[in-house]
């Protein structure tokens, strides 16, 4: 079995909702559904069938969750030390060498990312791309592969700005692909449990 990185934050987060899932949702679901058969003909009984497919969600959910924790590495990020490289945890300020642009980020497991908080998924392709280099290190990201028919000549990943295509002229289909999006590690931060 695969081993999932996740933050102990993380963990506790899954287990918190673990809990809400068994403790409150699926009593709740099945008294409405108890309910529900009292009303007579199943067959035409929305109240029934909505509360059927809730308890599908909600016991889907709770397979997924335990799956996640059995499978889960939890690692206290507190205890790393920082060596200066980018790893599972850190906090990185990588800046965009064209446009000098920086970001912060945080790597963390799959459950945890949101990149509005600035928390990237260590599968991402950002984070594969950062993983093991060292401040000073300017690595080069592939960016977003979109499809030939957008008109956009920006694209968005993970909130990083990387360019993924540009016109070459007024017509449709003459578009350049830029292959890679160079980016410098400014700053590897310590792990923090934020």
């Amino acid at each position: 079995m695969q081993r999932i990185p996740m933050t102990a934050k993380g963990a506790k987060a899954l287990r918190e909702e673990l809990e809400k899932l068994k403790r409150e949702d699926r009593p709740r679901i099945t008294a409405a559904i108890a309910e529900a058969r009292e009303h007579g003909d199943l067959k035409e009984n929305a109240e029934y069938h909505a509360a059927r497919e809730q308890q599908g969600f909600c016991e889907g959910r709770i397979n997924e969750i335990e799956s996640k924790l059995g499978a889960a590495q939890i690692i206290d990020i507190t205890e790393l030390t920082n060596t200066g490289k980018v790893i599972f945890g850190v906090t990185v300020t990588i800046i965009d060498v064209d446009t000098d642009e920086e970001k912060v980020y945080q790597i963390v497991g799959d459950d945890e990312a949101n990149i509005k908080q600035g928390k990237l998924s260590v599968n991402s392709p950002i984070a594969r791309g950062l993983i093991g280099r060292e401040e000073g290190d300017v690595c080069r990201l592939i960016p977003p592969v979109a499809p030939a028919s957008t008109r956009s000549t920006r694209s968005s990943t993970s909130e990083l700005q990387v360019e993924s295509f540009k016109l070459q002229g007024k017509r449709k289909g003459d578009v350049k692909r830029r292959l890679f999006h160079e980016v410098c590690v400014k700053q590897v931060g310590a792990c923090y449990a934020s």
